[in-house]
């Protein structure tokens, strides 16, 4: 059963504000005055610990490693990674207030007056993290040559990317699950087209309308535009799209990426045999897939297909 549209809704909304407003009314998520950021409902979170654990059934025989980072990565690290020369429009730091007395009286007089008080804090030594495999890569770094077999991990984190948006799909703070299978390129281009195949098996088992398609990065400005073409261009990037808002524009649910030997330069990962490696990930959004599932099966998950219900609650 698909969400419709309130037959009382209010004219001249985009779709995006439509299922947005709907997702508000039927107590999916909560408003909480700012563009894509959201309270949850117990139900949502239902939804996403089924579909967590669905993945895990489907990615266990692969053995891997699991780690959960937190929401932010050290700013040396995020500085190094080059994050903000292709994406200087997603990033977020994490600021406090570092000042004394005097400087807490002004913040507050400032507050007071309906100012802005930001100005009294300053940048930490954390910042946001903007999607769950940037933290491993200096950690598989420090553990020194691959082995033979290379390495593979199963990671989970809180992400944030800046911008904001109507579209409930487009969160502003968001989980990621990924597995990132770091080795050889033979190695890590298997890994890929299994879950080419694999993603496309296990969404196929929830109902929904999909299609995997080719796609590239938000990179920034006019040479972001030229990596961008490089990488449609040479198939590094695909995506599993569902219509949650737009039939013509899908939203992308999982992400197939491979990176070549970008991470294992820049962060000096040797493979058992001197080589550099080469790495490689499957990304789930989890409240983009848990989106899709309410906007074509609807509100309540009582009454979700049988089919469904018992591919995420076996």
């Amino acid at each position: 059963m698909n969400i419709h549209t309130r037959a009382d809704a209010p004219t001249g909304l985009s779709a995006q504000e439509e299922f947005l407003n709907e997702l508000f009314d039927k107590g999916v998520l909560f408003d909480s005055g700012v563009d894509g950021l959201y309270g949850r409902s117990g139900a949502f979170e239902d939804v996403i610990k089924a579909f967590d654990r669905l993945v895990t059934r489907h990615g266990k025989h692969d053995a891997a490693t699991s780690i959960h980072f937190p929401p932010g990565i050290a700013r040396p690290l995020f500085e190094k990674s080059g994050y903000m020369k292709s994406f200087p429009q997603l990033a977020g730091t994490v600021h406090s207030f570092m000042g004394g007395d005097a400087d807490h009286c002004t913040l507050l007089a400032e507050l007071e007056a309906g100012q802005d008080w930001t100005g009294q804090q300053q940048a930490t030594d954390i910042v946001l993290t903007p999607a769950a495999c940037y933290p491993l890569y200096p950690t598989v770094a420090k553990r020194g040559p691959l082995p033979p077999e290379g390495r593979l991990y199963d990671l989970q984190s809180y992400c944030f990317r800046h911008e904001p948006s109507k579209d409930p799909a487009r969160m502003q703070m968001f989980r990621m699950r990924e597995y990132v299978r770091i080795g050889s390129p033979e190695q890590v281009r298997a890994f890929r087209e299994t879950w080419l195949e694999r993603g496309q098996t296990m969404m196929a088992s929830l109902g929904v309308p999909l299609k995997v398609d080719v796609a590239n990065d938000p990179f920034f400005g006019r040479a972001g535009r030229m990596l961008a073409n490089n990488q449609r261009d040479t198939g590094l990037k695909f995506e599993l799209l569902i219509p949650v808002t737009s039939e013509e524009k899908p939203t992308a649910c999982l992400s197939f990426n491979y990176h070549q030997d970008h991470f294992g330069s820049l962060w000096n990962i040797p493979t058992a045999d001197g080589g550099v490696a080469h790495t490689a990930c499957v990304g789930f959004g989890m409240e983009r897939v848990a989106l899709a599932l309410f906007k074509h099966h609807g509100c309540e998950t009582a009454q979700w297909p049988e089919a469904v219900r018992q591919v995420l609650w076996p």
